[in-house]
């Protein structure tokens, strides 16, 4: 139950991984992927991380962590590449307009979740396509409403 969790939230970007549930850990809702090596030592009940944080599962909802998101852009998932200003943009939490994406890599189907890249290849978080990815590209037509972003963090700080 517990790499479930994981694995069919990462389905909802056409990834299909397997993560082996003897080294995927659940604390409180929150989940770990673990070495061989570490997994005698979560005997302990009163760990508080371990491995690689991997995401919460809150009130029936998961939220990724930008680990889990930077292994599903290894992973070939959907994901679109989005040029600098249009980077800057999302990291502000703004949406993403067509113009501003510069490749788009897997379906890009209206409805379904991407992950957005920046030209580097970095995972700046998840979105939610909004209208097909094969409309004209010089649009201002938003295509993309941010989910999560790394900009977020800071957002919350204030």
């Amino acid at each position: 139950m517990k790499a479930k969790t994981v694995t069919s939230f990462a389905a909802t970007f056409g990834v299909d991984i397997i993560l082996n549930p003897e080294l995927t850990i659940e604390k409180n809702g929150r989940f770990y992927l673990v070495d061989v090596a570490l997994k005698p030592l979560m005997v302990r009940p009163d760990f508080f991380y371990a491995g690689l944080f991997l995401g919460k599962a809150k009130e029936g909802k998961f939220f990724p962590s930008f680990n889990l998101l930077a292994l599903l852009a290894k992973k070939n998932a959907c994901r679109i590449v989005v040029d600098r200003k249009a980077a800057w943009l999302f990291i502000c939490g703004r949406p993403l307009l067509a113009k501003g994406i510069v490749r788009v890599l897997g379906s890009g189907k209206k409805n379904t979740n991407t992950l957005v890249l920046n030209e580097f290849g970095e995972c700046l978080g998840f979105g939610r396509i909004v209208e097909n990815l094969n409309i004209k590209k010089d649009s201002d037509e938003i295509v993309v409403r941010p989910v999560t972003d790394i900009g977020d963090f800071l957002r919350r700080e204030r």
